[in-house]
């Protein structure tokens, strides 16, 4: 589920910042973990507020969580990106909470100087940690936090989801250069997964490793198939002579093979007759799917008078 951050710290829409930092404050005083020691759920609360607050108080990410909504928000944004440059100092001193609390699991001066803190030295805390859910912040290694992970957006042929194969990209390099990628295209794909090429990202501020492209795919449409999971449908047209009589009708599938099928005589119009293991292979996967012929029955505009003295004596006889 989409998080609402605004919900989260309990402020509207137009809230300005001070009406934001004074709503994180109160939060999390009270969900603070050493006020509230072994207590999981408020340790939860305060990892939701605090995320909240990092996006709310950042004027270029709010604009971003806005424009985008929660879901197209954490699609660009990582747990990571989202708390670079997240300053706990600046909130908690007004706590009168010291700065050494704090200092061991975020390697106190993350990210150009923003001060990321800990919450379990020298206080006896319940070793407080933001943990996985924060992109691995907890580690207490400043100098591995990784850079911002880009995206890009490759769209694909139905004949490439068969094959697979590589395309060539071209996106701006750490050095902002333009530079070339190769992208492997596993069998099978849908539009709207993405492939993750390691270390092709933006730098790490910090000197940490550099961030990962992410490429989202699109598989464009296709004039003659529709693709239903693994399985393709493609539609022939025969006449009403050819579905009461039975007829067969030549099928050229995505890989240019062409097959002759059998149409048993009273076929209904919308019958799907199959090739069975002509459709998709499954995505990193054993097997593939069918191809579906769907049958549909041409109906003719204008007839001549033979056809339709023919057509009359037809449905006299009930046909």
């Amino acid at each position: 589920m989409a998080k609402d951050y605004y919900k989260t710290l309990g402020v509207s829409r137009d809230a300005d910042l001070q009406t934001i930092k004074k709503a994180y404050r109160k939060l999390a005083k009270k969900y603070h973990p050493d006020q509230n020691k072994d207590n999981k759920e408020a340790e939860e609360k305060f990892k939701t507020i605090s995320e909240a607050y990092a996006v709310l108080s950042d004027e270029n990410k709010r604009k971003q969580y806005d424009s985008f909504g929660a879901e197209g928000f954490e699609q660009k944004y990582s747990s990571e990106d989202i708390f670079r440059g997240f300053d706990f100092g600046d909130i908690f001193k007004e706590f009168g909470i010291g700065g050494d609390m704090f200092n061991r699991r975020f390697g106190g001066g993350a990210y150009g100087g923003a001060r990321s803190y800990s919450f379990n030295a020298g206080r006896g805390a319940a070793g407080f940690d933001f943990g996985e859910d924060f992109g691995g912040f907890g580690k207490g290694r400043a100098a591995e936090i990784k850079g911002q992970n880009l995206s890009y957006e490759l769209t694909i042929s139905l004949e490439e989801v068969v094959t697979g194969g590589e395309k060539t990209i071209a996106v701006h390099g750490a050095s902002g250069d333009y530079e070339k990628i190769s992208v492997k295209i596993p069998k099978g794909i849908q539009s709207g997964q993405q492939l993750r090429i390691g270390g092709k990202g933006a730098q790490s501020a910090m000197g940490g490793p550099t961030g990962d492209l992410l490429i989202k795919i699109t598989v464009a449409p296709h004039p003659r198939f529709e693709r239903s999971g693994t399985d393709l449908i493609t539609e022939k047209e025969i006449s009403f002579a050819e579905a009461a009589l039975g007829t067969s009708v030549q099928v050229t599938d995505l890989e240019a093979k062409t097959f002759n099928l059998k149409v048993p005589p009273g076929t209904k119009g919308q019958t799907r007759l199959r090739l069975k293991g002509r459709g998709l292979p499954a995505f990193r996967g054993h097997g593939r799917g069918d191809l579906f012929v769907r049958i549909s029955l041409r109906v003719p505009k204008e007839l001549n008078d033979r056809q339709r003295a023919l057509l009359e004596q037809l449905a006299a006889e009930g046909l």
